[in-house]
């Protein structure tokens, strides 16, 4: 694929979900610059992004985009490394171009759709899943989820509409995902997802930091090599705006 210089203004955001599945966000219909910034994102952490399933929201881009536009967007991202498996969100043009790619149409909840005769919107029902936990009543958080076992390396654990505390080790390879904050009173050394409902008042506080990736609210930050004076410390994790803080806990 030709290349491009990198670009002045963004072509796209990258998120994690409540699964651990990344989410491009397409901003601007030029394929060689969507490359170019998801190769850079695959070379600098290879080991979170090479080959990592992405979903690709459309959303951003004209109404009108066509198979052909879409597709070459699809391949920008498969040469990037980085392995397509569906599109998310979106109106009936967006399921149209699903279907024509041969891929599903995801989302947590599916976008209302184009206004009907009266002018209201006509929703797509919400799929159906089951739930991690009941849901609250109005007005009633859940007490949050307690996890006495290591989280070992591979394994996913997820606190649905609560805060996640673990009083064992996050193990590399393993994920921790909660819609609230989330306490590891051990070391983390795995992925630790918080505000994964879009909270951006979630934190995420641990014991021994020695994080492959932290998120809240999707914004996240990834490490190959953590900072000395955060290696191993105490340090809660916060957001201020759009950027993702990092510090050490006072004793």
């Amino acid at each position: 694929m030709a290349t491009a210089a990198s670009p002045a203004v963004p072509v796209c955001d990258l998120r994690f979900g409540q699964v651990g599945i990344a989410n491009v966000r397409v901003l601007a219909d030029d394929a060689p610059a969507l490359y170019e910034t998801l190769a850079e994102r695959v070379r600098k952490a290879p080991q979170l992004f090479a080959r990592a399933a992405v979903v690709l929201d459309l959303g951003h881009l004209p109404q009108d985009l066509q198979r052909d536009r879409a597709a070459a967007l699809l391949e920008a991202v498969r040469a990037a490394g980085m392995l397509p498996v569906a599109l998310a969100y979106g109106s009936r043009h967006t399921e149209d171009l699903a279907q024509s790619l041969g891929l599903p149409l995801l989302a947590k909840f599916r976008a209302a759709y184009e206004p009907d005769a009266t002018g209201a919107p006509t929703a797509a029902p919400a799929p159906s899943t089951p739930a991690a936990a009941p849901a609250p009543a109005p007005g009633v958080a859940l007490p949050a989820l307690h996890h006495a076992q290591p989280v070992r390396s591979g394994q996913q654990l997820y606190a649905e509409g609560r805060d996640l505390v673990i009083t064992a080790n996050v193990a590399a390879g393993a994920e921790v995902i909660s819609d609230g904050s989330i306490h590891v009173y051990g070391s983390l050394r795995g992925r630790a997802l918080a505000g994964a409902g879009g909270s951006e008042q979630a934190r995420i506080y641990c014991r021994s930091f020695h994080a492959e990736l932290v998120s809240i609210a999707g914004r996240y930050r990834t490490f190959e090599e953590i900072p000395d004076d955060l290696a191993g410390r105490a340090v809660q994790c916060w957001l201020e705006g759009e950027k993702l803080m990092i510090a050490r806990l006072e004793r």
